[in-house]
Order: C-alpha cells, then sequence, then structure tokens
C-alpha cells in the first residue's frame, strides 16, 4: 500500500479500498510476503538499537557490591528456595553465576557441583563438553547427567545446567540477606 501511496497521491483507505481481494501473482509473492510488515520491522530494529544504546551506558567495570547484588538477584529469580542451587538454560546466566561465585564470595572450583539434564535426543558427550566450557570445570567432576525420556520441542541444544557448592547452607543465608536488604533499600529510596 505505502509504494503506491507513492506514487499516486490518494489516502490508505482509498487504496486499500481498491486493492480488496487482487490476487498478488505468484511470480511477486516472495518479494510481496518480503514486504510486509515493514512498519512493524522498522520499530522492532529501532527499538532494538535503543536498547543496545542504553545498555552502552554502563561503561565502568561493576564493583564487587554491584555483582553480589546482581548475583544475589539471579538467584532470587532462578534459585532453589529450599537448598543453595541455580538451574537454567541460559548459558550465559550460568557462567556470571560462576565466575561471581568464585570472584565475590570465594567459592573455590571444586566446590562447585554441576549437573545436568538433558533429553535423549540430545548428544550426551556434547552436551557435556559445551556445559564444562562454560563453567570451567571438566565434565570428569560433574556430578550427575539425567537424561529424560522424549523429545522436548522449543529446548536449547544443551539441555539445562544446576550449579550448586558443597556446604551452602551458608550461601543460601547470605543471598537471601542480600535479598532482603535490597528489597529494604528499594522501597527506602522511593
Amino acid at each position: 500500500m505505502s509504494e503506491i501511496k507513492k506514487k499516486v497521491p490518494v489516502g490508505y483507505g482509498t487504496v486499500f479500498r481498491y486493492i480488496q481481494g487482487v490476487k498478488v501473482k505468484s511470480k511477486y509473492k516472495a518479494v510481496w510476503l518480503g514486504k510486509r510488515g515493514g512498519n512493524k520491522k522498522r520499530k522492532w530494529l529501532a527499538q532494538i538499537r535503543a536498547s543496545q544504546k542504553a545498555g552502552r551506558l554502563i561503561k565502568h567495570p561493576l564493583s564487587p557490591r554491584e555483582k553480589a547484588i546482581f548475583l544475589a538477584a539471579l538467584y532470587w529469580a532462578e534459585g532453589s528456595k529450599k537448598d543453595f542451587n541455580l538451574s537454567n538454560t541460559d548459558p550465559q546466566m550460568i557462567e556470571v553465576f560462576v565466575k561471581g561465585l568464585e570472584e565475590i564470595f570465594g567459592v573455590p572450583k571444586d566446590q562447585i557441583r554441576v549437573s545436568i539434564r538433558i533429553y535423549e535426543d540430545l548428544d550426551k558427550q556434547k552436551c557435556l563438553d559445551f556445559w564444562s566450557q562454560i563453567v570451567g570445570i571438566p565434565k570428569e567432576k560433574f556430578v550427575n547427567v539425567n537424561i529424560l525420556k522424549g523429545k522436548k520441542e522449543g529446548k536449547l541444544s544443551y539441555g539445562m545446567c544446576r550449579i550448586r557448592i558443597t556446604k551452602g547452607a551458608n550461601m543460601l543465608k547470605y543471598m537471601f540477606a542480600i535479598r532482603k536488604r535490597v528489597g529494604k533499600l528499594f522501597f527506602e529510596s522511593s
């Protein structure tokens, strides 16, 4: 419609009335389909660019305090409420969480326990190699590989990774304490 309107000086309503019921020839169909939703695509791309620009405002490295708060927020959203473990399919989240445990909380790698859950149609070795690279722990040190029956639509290629630490009760208390303090501070600043 926008191309017709550029050549013929009439309103969109007029163009719309005249094109009702017009069949697009098969040789032009691919071009026509590629142009549909152009405004939505442009708007979506503009929003992506604006979001990326806003994300670049965080230029300086995060302080240890900011990292601790971020890790507590990750745990608040994705961690277990009964014992200290976090499970997710997002490799970047798992990587950030493991790095934060080591860097901010001083958890040694040998206290980090990793297990994965995959479906039977996934390549077990490929999944182990992938998560081993993400967490920086040899796959031989993984605690468990849980293989689920069936196939799951929309799954990630590498399954789900679970991170725990030995004797994690204190870390769980620490995460809850940070969460509680952040919650109070959030409402105090209003």
